[in-house]
């Protein structure tokens, strides 16, 4: 389980914290194949666990074309414990983000391209110090076509040897999502102070920017934007 207190020190952040900042990709993943054709209707959803929400959800608002992300739960049963409950391991959900955005400005492909940059997709059940089934890797397809972009996608990277050991990460029909409590929101734009998200995951959004500075937008979308 992960801790949200103040974490004081750096070392804490490598044992409790989510993926580790080295499991940022170091040169941009090729641009997807097999994308969609065309643009369809005005928004459209991809749901990714990528280990810690908090760093995925950090990273897809920093994303041009996005409109909403939002952590929350994914691939188990409905959590009634919340995040307490999920993070037990038992109801076979993953920590998860719903990403809302508009095909027009950004595809499908490329989103799950920004994905693959910022976690590591090679290790089962587990990123970094995080080990458990709701730390796992997984894509939940919403349609036919997001399933054939995604196995699609994943067999180019293979045969690309993007990554030094395959890739374990699942695919699987989207089934429900549940929204994580309110303290989980836009957590990483309000706690970067914190070592735990400095080490973690601040250098996440630097890969996007860094790799993709065509997909970033310097001002992230928010969950609660009049939060302070």
């Amino acid at each position: 389980m992960k801790s949200h207190a103040l974490l004081l020190v750096p070392a804490l952040t490598m044992l409790l914290g989510c993926a580790r900042a080295g499991e940022v990709a170091s040169s941009p993943l090729p641009a997807p194949v097999v994308d969609t054709a065309a643009p369809g209707g005005s928004t459209e959803t991809a749901v990714l666990a990528g280990g810690c929400f908090w760093g995925i959800q950090g990273v897809f608002q920093h994303v041009k074309g996005v409109s909403q992300a939002v952590s929350g739960f994914s691939g188990g049963k409905n959590p009634a414990g919340g995040y307490e409950e999920v993070s037990t391991g038992t109801t076979g959900n993953a920590e998860t983000v719903q990403i809302t955005f508009d095909p027009k400005q950004i595809s499908y492909g490329q989103i799950l391209r920004v994905y693959f940059s910022v976690m590591d997709p090679t290790t089962l059940n587990s990123q970094g110090p995080d080990q458990g089934t709701q730390y796992r890797s997984a894509i939940f397809t919403t349609s036919a076509e997001q399933r054939r972009i995604a196995e699609a996608y994943i067999g180019q990277l293979t045969k690309a040897h993007a990554f030094p050991q395959p890739i374990v990460t699942q695919v699987s029909a989207f089934s429900a999502f549940h929204r994580a409590e309110d303290y989980h929101q836009d957590y990483l734009i309000h706690h970067q102070d914190q070592p735990y998200i400095a080490y973690n995951d601040l250098p996440k959004v630097a890969a996007l920017k860094k790799l993709y500075p065509a997909l970033y937008r310097e001002t992230p979308v928010m969950v609660f934007p009049n939060r302070s």
